[in-house]
């Protein structure tokens, strides 16, 4: 890397957990066209993964993912270890405050933390001018944003937009572990999110209005429980009670056993 800046060329980074899908790819396209050197990372932080969760399931398949990497035209992937990234000793920790309390930090509360420091030791050592992220993790990209300004990174962050499957259910690694049936009930989040923008088409502000008919939607499939439902501003992540200006809608559901997240702009 250090070769590359003494040439002046831009750096574009996309740090993933691999087993890539077409979101992760657009992503990367993104990279590919706003600098000169792409460089993706595929590793799978066990930092935000607590007890009982799915870090020795979470899908693998190195072959794979280095194929779809270079097919979209990756010059270098950087496939660190745990004894890399987490050598004996370890002890320090980067731990966002308020914006990882609430959402998906009330039921994960390791999770940003873990998030935060493996982003921040891959900045370290990749150096890049360009970071792009997906906006499906809606609170990571902001965490992402406030992180990179409150430690002077000087890196500009990216937001790719969701990518979805066809049937609309939003593109993620944890997919693979649904059935049929699960699958089904899972276009459950995406639904409320287009019938919650509907509702404020046609003039509905209340927020908790809008949150109990998404509740009552998604709840209606078998499998499903809500770990929540918010609206909240866009930059601050707080809870809105009046959808008087663009926000963000979000939301968490368990379908089986997996975990689901989504999130949409509501307003204009």
């Amino acid at each position: 890397m250090h070769q590359l800046r003494c040439e002046a060329r831009t750096i574009a980074f996309v740090p993933t957990m691999g087993y890539l899908h077409e979101g992760h790819l657009s992503l990367m396209r993104l990279g590919r066209e706003q600098a000169d050197i792409l460089v993706v990372s595929i590793y799978v932080n066990p930092a935000q993964f607590a007890p009982g969760e799915d870090f020795e399931a979470y899908p693998r398949d190195m072959q794979r993912d280095l194929d779809l990497a270079t097919s979209v035209g990756t010059d270098i992937v950087f496939t660190p270890d745990d004894d890399m990234m987490y050598a004996e000793g370890f002890q320090t920790y980067v731990h966002p405050e308020r914006l990882g309390k609430g959402l998906c930090g009330i039921s994960r509360p390791i999770f940003f933390r873990g998030v935060a420091t493996v982003v921040t030791k891959l900045f370290n050592i990749v150096r890049p001018d360009i970071a792009i992220f997906g906006e499906k993790d809606y609170q990571q990209l902001v965490i992402i944003r406030r992180l990179v300004a409150d430690f002077n990174f000087g890196i500009e962050i990216v937001a790719g937009p969701t990518v979805r499957e066809a049937d609309g259910l939003a593109m993620s690694s944890r997919n693979a572990y649904l059935h049929d049936d699960q699958r089904r009930a899972a276009l459950s989040l995406s639904q409320a999110l287009q019938q919650s923008q509907a509702l404020v088409n046609s003039g509905e502000r209340d927020a908790g209005k809008i949150i109990a008919a998404a509740t009552r939607h998604i709840t209606s499939f078998d499998q499903t429980t809500v770990d929540y439902i918010v609206i909240v501003d866009p930059e601050t992540l707080e809870d809105l009670t009046l959808v008087d200006r663009p926000a963000r809608m979000a939301l968490a559901v368990k379908v089986g056993s997996t975990r689901l997240i989504d999130n949409m702009v509501l307003g204009n």
